[in-house]
C-alpha cells in the first residue's frame, strides 16, 4: 500500500479534484520546481502558482514520502503546504498527511478569510479522498 500511495503522490494524485486543474502533472518532485493550482470558484479560475522548497524520502521505523512547496507571490495565500505519505512498520499503516500554513495574501483571500479557509477545509477533505481512491487496492 505505501508504494501505491508513493507512487500516487508522484503522479500528483492529490490535487485530482474536480474543482481543481493541476499544472503542470508531468513535473518532477524536486526542488525548485515550479506547479500551480488552477482554482474555479463560481464560474472563475483563480491562479495560484508554488515552488517545491524541500522534498521527503526517509527510511526508518515510519518510512515517508513527499514534499512541501511554498506559495508564490501571485499566490491567493503566503505560506506552505506538505503532503506525505507514511508507514509505520510497527502497526503496518499507512497515512497521507497534509500540513498547512497559512494567511491571506490577495485582497480577495483577505475580504473573503472565512470563506478561504473553509475552501481550505474542503481542499484538504477532497484531498485525502482523491489519495484514497489511487492509492486502494
Amino acid at each position: 500500500m505505501f508504494d501505491r500511495a508513493k507512487d500516487a503522490v508522484r503522479r500528483w494524485e492529490m490535487f485530482n479534484i474536480r474543482w481543481l486543474d493541476f499544472r503542470w502533472p508531468s513535473a518532477g518532485i524536486r526542488v525548485d520546481t515550479t506547479v500551480a493550482i488552477l482554482v474555479r470558484l463560481v464560474g472563475i479560475w483563480f491562479w495560484n502558482a508554488c515552488r517545491i522548497v524541500y522534498a521527503v524520502d526517509e527510511t526508518g521505523t515510519i518510512d515517508r514520502f513527499g514534499f512541501a512547496y511554498g506559495t508564490l507571490p501571485d499566490h491567493a495565500e503566503s505560506g506552505e503546504e506538505r503532503f506525505t505519505v507514511e508507514w509505520n512498520h510497527s502497526d503496518d499503516s499507512v497515512w497521507y498527511d497534509l500540513l498547512a500554513i497559512s494567511r491571506p495574501n490577495q485582497i480577495l483571500a483577505r475580504l473573503g478569510y472565512p470563506y478561504a479557509r473553509r475552501l481550505q477545509r474542503r481542499f484538504a477533505s477532497d484531498s485525502l479522498r482523491a489519495m484514497k481512491r489511487a492509492s486502494s487496492v
